[in-house]
């Protein structure tokens, strides 16, 4: 076994403290890898705090992984010792079910095994995630880093990057798009970096006024402060996606107001409360409102 140093929460009321518990030898398609930061993302407070639904104590969060290979399984070929790798969200699945077959594992049906708070397939060893100096992890489900980046830049890229990405990229973002970011904090400074990079004129929507230096210095080209609904005005009708990455109960409504004829805006903060939105917001100019 091996024996590794955590921080946990031991309750949704407690902070973090410091925790050593064990993990596996790696089994054949394992590997095992020290870690050397893990990024912080708003999921792992939500989980810690129960916001999402009852947690398991002690949890061990942490889910944008990136270390180096000690240990390598008898059947692991596409890494070896020394290796940077990284993980994500989720680190198995059935791998039979019809999500799983068409590789969208994230989805399986039968049993997805997420990085902390979740079983593995066995229904009973607790997964516990990267707020620790070690992690073991079947090898498909590890991400090989090239030599030469920066770790602790890559580590946000597991959960935020991909998150704020993969709305990006499939519905279309391109040369010319207009995006609106909904919230500019650990997902929404990624949207904005990543729309801009994919040629996209950015709009960031921000309770925040202090934070428009910060929009403008990461590529977006408008900033509209939230808190005066006057303010959407000048979004009206402009937008075609939208990135919402806020983990808080908001009003989507007028949100959808800046989009066009056709326009989608995609959810990828997960708040704890049910959000609220008008069906007239949609049905007017056939919006679309959809989550990651």
């Amino acid at each position: 076994m091996i024996k590794t140093k955590a921080y946990a929460a031991q309750s949704a009321t407690t902070p973090l403290q410091p925790f050593q518990f064990e993990r596996r030898e790696p089994l054949a398609n394992d590997v095992v890898i020290e870690i050397a930061y893990c990024g912080i993302c708003h999921s792992d407070i939500h989980t810690a705090r129960g916001e999402w639904g009852p947690a398991t104590y002690p949890c061990v969060p942490g889910h944008e992984i990136v270390g180096r290979v000690i240990q390598v399984g008898k059947k692991v070929k596409r890494f070896k010792v020394g290796d940077l790798a990284g993980v994500g969200c989720f680190v198995d699945s059935c791998g039979k079910c019809p999500s799983c077959k068409t590789h969208e594992e994230q989805f399986c049906t039968d049993h997805t095994v997420f990085t902390y708070n979740s079983t593995e397939l066995d229904g009973k060893t607790r997964t516990l995630g990267g707020y620790s100096s070690h992690i073991t992890v079947k090898d498909k489900y590890v991400l090989k880093i090239k030599k030469g980046l920066t770790l602790e830049r890559v580590a946000p890229l597991l959960c935020a990057g991909i998150t704020t990405y993969s709305p990006l990229k499939r519905y279309g973002t391109k040369k010319g798009s207009k995006v609106g970011v909904v919230g500019l904090g650990g997902l929404g400074h990624m949207a904005v970096k990543i729309a801009k990079a994919m040629g996209a004129e950015v709009t960031v929507f921000s309770t925040s006024p202090h934070k428009e230096k910060d929009a403008k210095t990461l590529g977006a080209k408008n900033f509209v402060l939230t808190q005066d609904p006057k303010n959407f005005a000048s979004s009206a009708g402009k937008l075609d996606l939208i990135i919402d990455t806020v983990s808080a109960k908001h009003d989507f409504s007028p949100y959808l107001g800046t989009l066009k004829i056709g326009g989608t805006h995609v959810l990828v903060g997960a708040a704890p409360e049910p959000n609220q939105v008008a069906a007239m917001a949609l049905i007017y100019g056939r919006k679309n409102l959809l989550a990651l």
